[in-house]
């Protein structure tokens, strides 16, 4: 990284500190937002009593007349979350960071969530801005969000599941 980016880098850095005092949330909180803003994916977080976990959504919008298009990336902090409810099974893979290897799992199809405290980030490719805004009520996740709400949730009770691993399978070869 050159001098340039790197003081770029630092000048962003103290955003996110100033953003943290206005929102006036634990910085700690912050953690799972940030990581999925500068590493992209669903994070989760425990620390003392408290519990944060951000997960995030892409949108794709695209304009057929222009043949251009954007994909939004919505993330959803929650300051501790709690299921509400869920529906629906879905069997999927999934590979978990303390895991070597993707296993089959259940997750849930939907889930709502509340938090004590939930903020919406914006991220859009196209004007180069974060927008942020806390929500008031619980959230609904279909398919990919709830599954990620589902894993999320896991790792912040500390009760991991264990799936199915792939060695499980058999290879079938159709003619």
């Amino acid at each position: 990284m050159d001098d340039a980016d790197l003081k770029k880098l630092l000048r962003f850095t103290l955003t996110e500190k100033r953003v943290i005092e206005k929102l006036q949330i634990p910085p700690d909180a912050f953690l799972p937002l940030l990581f999925s803003i500068r590493f992209g994916g669903d994070w989760s977080l425990r620390k003392n009593s408290g519990r944060f976990m951000a997960i995030k959504e892409k949108v794709t919008r695209f304009d057929e007349d222009e043949m251009v298009g954007r994909t939004l990336e919505i993330v959803y902090l929650f300051l501790n979350p709690r299921i509400i409810s869920e529906e629906g099974t879905v069997y999927r893979f999934e590979k978990c960071g303390s895991r070597n290897e993707r296993e089959l799992v259940m997750r849930p199809y939907r889930v709502v969530v509340d938090g004590d405290y939930i903020l919406r980030a914006v991220l859009d490719p196209l004007d180069l801005k974060i927008r942020l805004k806390r929500l008031e009520k619980p959230l609904k996740f279909t398919g990919s969000g709830a599954y990620g709400v589902a894993h999320e949730m896991e790792h912040l009770e500390g009760d991991e599941s264990r799936g199915t691993p792939f060695w499980e399978f058999e290879y079938e070869i159709e003619e």
